[in-house]
């Protein structure tokens, strides 16, 4: 075992040399393995549901789909399947975590990667490389930081003022219109086809280290997230929506964000529906409490899903989402949907 303690590199370039390639879901068709999967038992059950479920909400015309992100997928590979799903109009809305939407998508559109690593190296090794892990996979924390510097520079020139997260991730989107060095990332394809952005902890990521930044270059003329404003806005998507449907990776606050638009509704005097579809793909154990292990039941509780509709599956993300993505895709629903440009009604 002590070859896997110490892996014998001792030069960043040693470590970053095995890009992680992001998987395309249009390039395999994976309906037989799901059909499959659908005959048996136990979690390949679970994920046949869940894909058939997902297939429901891209069917039912009246349906918003929500897209909840937490987690670290789009780095280990899943990028562009969420960006697809933007594509091929499976997902009206994101609500995610900053890592997710900065240090991970918009990392990548600035032209850096992520790479293939160990969970077993040394990681006071990786330290004196200025590498970051996640499991298995290395970060160049010099990069990250040239992504924090850009964020504080976009900021510099916005007119200082009061922003969600919606509102500044989508001059993110413009401006990666002309900046980008890996195009139609997950925030560019949002853009262009009026997908909103929400990032309820937007400051927990690199966004919130170049937002310091930029409040210290300019401490009695900078811009601030605003955190209530965008409950309110993400509120405003379900009550225009006769019914909804979750599709949630991982928990955390994404996933209590969203669930939470049902009572904020309620207490705003409108009469909304719980959400109607749910699917959430999780490792959580439910026994210990938290919101992201929390069952769809448990919610249902609350008022906030209903549970006609709506499946758990306890798997690692990255081993069954691109399976569900593959399978909606090559079904076909999404081409009868009409895009509802969410990002339009906030001007």
């Amino acid at each position: 075992m002590s070859d896997k303690k110490n892996l014998g590199h001792n030069s960043k370039k040693d470590f970053l040399n095995k890009e992680v390639e992001h998987i395309d879901i249009a390039s395999f068709d994976a309906r037989k393995i799901i059909s499959s999967m659908s005959k048996m038992s136990f979690v390949s059950r679970e994920i046949a549901n869940a894909a058939k479920i997902f297939n429901q909400m891209i069917e039912d015309k009246s349906c918003t789909i929500f897209l909840t992100l937490a987690g670290s997928t789009s780095a280990a590979g899943c990028m562009h399947v969420y960006r697809d799903m933007i594509k091929y109009n499976m997902i009206d809305a994101i609500v995610a975590t900053g890592a997710s939407i900065i240090d991970m998508d918009f990392f990548e559109a600035l032209g850096f990667k992520h790479y293939q690593g160990s969970q077993f190296q040394n990681d006071t090794e990786l330290r004196k490389n200025y590498i970051d892990r996640i499991y298995d996979t290395y970060i160049d924390e010099d990069e990250l930081q040239m992504c924090d510097q850009t964020i504080c520079k976009i900021a510099d020139k916005l007119e200082p003022r009061s922003y969600t997260s919606r509102e500044f991730i989508n001059e993110i989107g413009k401006y990666l219109k002309t900046n980008a060095k890996k195009k139609d990332s997950l925030i560019e394809t949002a853009y262009d086809n009026g997908v909103p952005i929400f990032c309820p902890a937007f400051t927990d990521s690199s966004a919130g280290f170049g937002l310091v930044m930029h409040q210290e270059k300019k401490p009695n003329k900078h811009l601030t997230i605003d955190s209530i404003r965008e409950f309110r806005e993400l509120t405003e998507i379900k009550i225009r929506s006769k019914d909804s449907g979750l599709f949630m990776i991982g928990g955390g606050v994404p996933k209590n964000f969203i669930q939470d638009t049902v009572i904020c509704a309620e207490l705003l005097g409108k009469n909304v529906g719980m959400h109607k579809y749910a699917v959430q793909i999780t490792v959580a154990d439910s026994r210990d409490g938290a919101c992201s292990s929390s069952t769809l039941k448990e919610a249902s509780s609350w008022g906030k899903v209903d549970i006609t509709k709506e499946q758990m599956v306890f798997a690692e993300a990255t081993s069954v989402l691109p399976l569900i993505a593959s399978d909606a895709y090559h079904k076909g629903s999404w081409k009868k949907r009409s895009r509802k440009k969410f990002s339009e009604i906030f001007g």
